[in-house]
């Protein structure tokens, strides 16, 4: 059981302007979350995304169980991802 992964618009944008390498370590971090998501992730306080930890950066996202999805809503640096963020 594997969970399919779909990046947003924005993190789409986002994940597009980091270098090379890192967008290598991002996706294959995420790209772990697909057997057992909940071993990797981590609820955000007050809201019903999760955050997953890649070094410096971190990815927002959503696990939609009915669908066996994985939304990946937003990808940034730890200083600014949670900064005036309109998702949680």
């Amino acid at each position: 059981m594997s969970y399919e992964i779909i990046f947003s618009n924005l993190a789409d944008k986002q994940l597009s302007k980091f270098s090379i390498d890192i967008q290598i370590r991002i996706v294959s971090t995420i790209k772990r979350c697909q057997i057992r998501p909940y071993e990797h992730i981590k609820k955000l306080v007050g809201c019903k995304y999760f955050r997953l930890r890649v070094g410096d950066y971190r990815v927002i996202m959503d696990v939609i169980e009915n669908k066996l999805i994985i939304h990946v809503i937003e990808i940034g640096n730890r200083k600014n991802i949670y900064k005036n963020n309109k998702h949680f």
